[in-house]
């Protein structure tokens, strides 16, 4: 049987999803801003899922929640929909390892200066480092909630306290595409303005994200049309998307062994390989999601054992999926200054709630076998 260890890209839909997203195409099929009883039947659904996006973020009751179509066009929609509305310029600052959704949106804001924010070795944005950079002109910070590709959980709580000490009219935006569901997340807590989320990474469809706003968040639309979406995103909402986002988030498992799995695939490569290294923080620490494990083992680099455990039926990661094919070496890793080898052999494995203990021994073992094989060959 394969084993899927690439749930960072993306996750399998889950049956649920796929039975409530078959049930709205034939029968909740209406456009939702028809006036006819079955289109408010489908507007009602939605309405439904924006309160339960809000529950589960503990966000305020009047948040706004805009329906996209992922994780990426979310975090457009918050970052250079909020930079539109705003004059004079300023400092845009976010961290040095985010997803290119962000970095680029950053980058690509015009009149505005997009500084990164460093990481620590463990992969963390560097508070010291923010410390200095935080400026009154400030006027967005952007950070992951989860990196997606070593699994650092930022130090969210700590960037919302020196915000509010040194740059209190910015904006504080989080990417939670990596983290939502899978570590909790208080957003009236943290005092976070926008979070985009991500339904394939729970086990619900592609094609559907949310953007989540504190109402007073000023947003100009990246898509003009028909106004849907409170005029904040047009197009006819993806509504057999949005039924299988609500399916993934009610069935989304509040207990599961993903910590304890990926611990004992931790614990197998350190036995089977004593060379073995993680790339992040430490797998059993706080400040590590339980789903996502960065290893390197050199001298084989990543791509070499990737193709080689795709040869057992053993699917796993390298960095993130969106940048694969145009880099060598990670640009969180990078960021993070790892030594070129190790970061040149580094390996992603990220679990999903039905991962098994059976599949972490597999996997370990398959390691082994391969890597008896390939640390033969070096190149010179």
């Amino acid at each position: 049987m394969p084993i899927y260890l690439d749930n960072s890209a993306t996750t399998r839909p889950s049956d649920a999803v796929i039975s409530a997203m078959t049930k709205c195409m034939q029968e909740g099929y209406f456009n939702p801003s028809a006036l006819y009883a079955p289109a408010l039947q489908t507007e009602k659904m939605m309405r439904e899922c924006r309160a339960l996006l809000i529950s589960s973020l503990h966000a305020p009751p009047n948040a706004r929640v805009i329906f996209t179509a992922g994780g990426t066009e979310a975090d457009n929609l918050a970052i250079l929909g909020h930079l539109s509305t705003l004059h004079g310029g300023g400092r845009i600052l976010y961290g040095a390892g985010e997803h290119a959704a962000v970095r680029e949106a950053c980058l690509n804001a015009r009149g505005f200066e997009a500084v990164a924010m460093p990481y620590d070795r463990e992969g963390r944005i560097d508070l010291s480092a923010l410390r200095e950079m935080m400026t009154p002109d400030t006027r967005l910070i952007c950070c992951m909630q989860v990196n997606n590709e070593t699994g650092a959980i930022q130090p969210l709580k700590e960037i919302d306290a020196l915000r509010r000490e040194l740059a209190p009219s910015a904006l504080f935006h989080v990417d939670g595409v990596q983290g939502y569901l899978r570590i909790p997340f208080d957003m009236a807590a943290l005092h976070v303005d926008s979070y985009a989320l991500s339904g394939h990474k729970i086990h619900g469809p592609k094609g559907i994200g949310a953007l989540i706003t504190l109402p007073q968040v000023k947003l100009h639309p990246r898509m003009v049309g028909g106004g849907q979406e409170s005029n904040f995103r047009s197009g006819t909402e993806n509504t057999p998307g949005i039924a299988g986002l609500m399916a993934a988030v009610r069935n989304y498992p509040a207990r599961h062994q993903m910590q304890e799995n990926k611990m004992l695939l931790w614990q197998r490569i350190q036995e089977l390989i004593p060379g073995a290294s993680v790339n992040g923080p430490a797998p059993d620490g706080e400040n590590a999601a339980p789903h996502i494990l960065n290893v390197s083992l050199p001298p084989v680099r990543s791509e070499t054992m990737l193709h080689a455990l795709e040869g057992e039926q053993i699917y796993i990661g390298m960095g993130s999926a969106c940048a694969s094919h145009k880099q060598k070496v990670s640009a969180v890793l990078q960021a993070m200054h790892t030594p070129q080898k190790q970061a040149e052999a580094a390996l992603r494995f990220s679990l999903c709630p039905d991962n098994t203990p059976e599949e972490m021994e597999a996997t370990a073992w398959a390691i082994q076998r391969q890597y008896a094989v390939l640390s033969r060959f070096q190149r010179r």
